[in-house]
């Protein structure tokens, strides 16, 4: 039971992730970035999702996702900003849009 603390009293609790959700509203991207040698090369899109900023870090050049689209998100608040979590972005699907 080593390193399993969430069942006793006053244990560690693991913070939940936060969801967003809104329309895409504009990207920036910089890049590429390189933390070390033999690190693949990175982007940082700094995204605007209903007024609000987020950074998302990506190996793509540019992100696949076009303005005005629904996206959902789950992310982390930090003292330097938003940070969506790696693999999280995506497009929201509305099954009133499909034309079934």
């Amino acid at each position: 039971m080593a390193g399993n603390f969430q069942g006793r009293k006053g244990g560690y609790k693991k913070t939940p992730k936060l969801a967003g959700r809104g329309v895409l509203e504009s990207v920036e991207t910089d890049g590429p970035h390189t933390e070390w040698v033999g690190m693949p090369p990175y982007y940082i899109h700094n995204i605007v999702v209903d007024g609000e900023k987020y950074s998302y870090m990506s190996s793509d050049k540019e992100l696949e996702i076009a303005l005005g689209k629904k996206v959902t998100f789950r992310y982390k608040e930090t003292s330097k900003g938003n940070f969506i979590d790696k693999r999280s972005l995506g497009v929201v699907i509305d099954p009133s849009e499909l034309g079934y």
